[in-house]
């Protein structure tokens, strides 16, 4: 009776073996299985990602021709506004001025300085000072100006006897600012004026009728 017990417990013994083997086999080979389909995902998005890679890049079959930038357009002089938009700027700002209780701007402002002649050089006790006749305006208007005179795209920086000396400031459409030096020669009398200084007043015409000697009777 002993002997059928000790049998039937090593058979219970060996089958329980058996199963946690084949258990412990089944589980290693579950956790083969998921780390190669893991493996394969990942080598399988990988190739996905070298396919789309290549189908975006450059045909290996065709000759490899290099990618031109489109070159960026070439900047440009910003023109001016016209003469009346200039005119209704300042107007605006002298009403901005007046309301502001500061001093009001030059008509200057609104003129360029290809718009004025210099028509007359002084000294002053202030110092030199000039006369520029604004060749835009109808009718022509004349005004003083001074060293430091603001111009809608300059500054008058030196007067000197027979010219001014202006700094001229260019914009470009990039947004860099140039400056550039810009003499203006006292413009020279024209026919007229020079007519108009030559012809004698009529005071000066009677002094010289009266100063004439009168001739002596024979």
């Amino acid at each position: 009776m002993t002997m059928n017990y000790q049998k039937l417990f090593l058979s219970l013994l060996m089958s329980a073996t058996i199963l946690c083997a084949m258990t412990r086999l089944g589980l290693t080979v579950v956790a083969q299985n998921q780390a190669q389909e893991k493996t394969d995902k990942k080598s399988s998005a990988a190739t996905n990602k070298a396919s789309e890679k290549s189908s975006r890049g450059r045909d290996p079959f065709k000759k490899y021709q290099p990618v031109i930038k489109p070159s960026k357009a070439a900047a440009s002089k910003l023109e001016p506004p016209s003469i009346q938009e200039r005119i209704e700027r300042y107007r605006a700002q002298k009403v901005a001025a007046a309301n502001a209780h500061v001093a009001a701007p030059k008509p200057t402002t609104a003129l360029l300085l290809n718009e004025v002649q210099v028509t007359g050089i002084f000294r002053t006790p202030r110092g030199w000072s000039a006369m520029v006749e604004a060749s835009a305006l109808t009718p022509k208007l004349s005004y003083v100006v001074y060293p430091g005179e603001n111009f809608f795209d300059g500054q008058l920086v030196a007067i000197e006897e027979s010219r001014l000396i202006f700094r001229r400031d260019i914009v470009w459409s990039d947004g860099r600012r140039e400056k550039s030096v810009e003499v203006k020669p006292l413009r020279s009398p024209g026919l007229i004026e020079t007519m108009s200084a030559a012809k004698t007043s009529p005071t000066e015409a009677l002094t010289t009728e009266v100063a004439k000697p009168t001739p002596e009777k024979q």
